[in-house]
């Protein structure tokens, strides 16, 4: 069976590690891009270096900047933007070509279901993940003709190191938060994330297109 070739961005943080570990089975050629990736030559080099992309794995992370809107600092608005926003333009844009080319492909991104919700004095974060969602939608509408399916994972309450690292989700504090606001009450594992990778992944997907699909225990729906 002809491996399938896999690109996974910023593979060593965020939802990275898991994601690199589901596909690295002999059935998948995995690249594993690093941190940080957040120029156009950043992104060219490593899509250069990867050659033919069959599933891309847009994963982007900068930790939230909580503060109120009247406080919010040019530097750290344009911080979000820099590192979640452009880079996965970039990306999405070196890669589709060649998917054209071959009328196929799959690229999922995992963004945040921060902007499908809301969060107070989270508007910066939830303004550059919200603009990711919606690039995710209008690209996925765009490529689902040329049998390129597009999609975006939007979680909250997954562990991972950059956002719910084991040392904060085991406090007293936020298991308590966590009951209160998330209707599993619990935090979810990042295998889970994965799984659903792969399934988005998967060459038998094919109707799945342009979706923002929540993955957060019910905090939004």
């Amino acid at each position: 069976m002809k491996k399938r070739n896999v690109l996974v961005t910023c593979a060593d943080r965020y939802m990275g590690p898991a994601i690199s570990e589901k596909f690295s089975g002999e059935e998948f050629r995995l690249v594993r891009g690093q941190s940080p990736m957040t120029s156009e030559e950043d992104i060219h080099n490593l899509v250069l270096a990867a050659g033919s992309i069959d599933i891309l794995i847009a994963n982007f992370a900068e930790p939230q900047m909580s503060r109120p809107v009247s406080s919010i600092e040019n530097e750290e608005w344009l911080l979000l933007f820099d590192n979640l926003v452009h880079p996965l333009m970039y990306l999405v844009r070196a890669v589709v070509p060649q998917m054209l080319e071959r009328n196929a492909g799959k690229i999922i991104a995992i963004t945040s279901a921060a902007p499908l919700r809301g969060i107070p004095n989270n508007s910066a974060y939830c303004s550059a993940r919200g603009a990711q969602n919606s690039f995710v939608k209008a690209v996925g509408l765009e490529l689902a003709r040329e049998n390129i399916q597009v999609n975006a994972i939007a979680q909250n309450y997954i562990k991972n190191e950059t956002y719910y690292p084991d040392d904060s989700i085991s406090t007293e504090k936020f298991r308590d938060h966590v009951k209160r606001n998330v209707p599993t009450q619990s935090v979810g594992s990042a295998e889970e994330t994965a799984e659903l990778v792969a399934y988005l992944a998967n060459e038998n997907c094919k109707h799945i297109v342009g979706q923002v699909i929540p993955l957060a225990g019910g905090w939004t729906t």
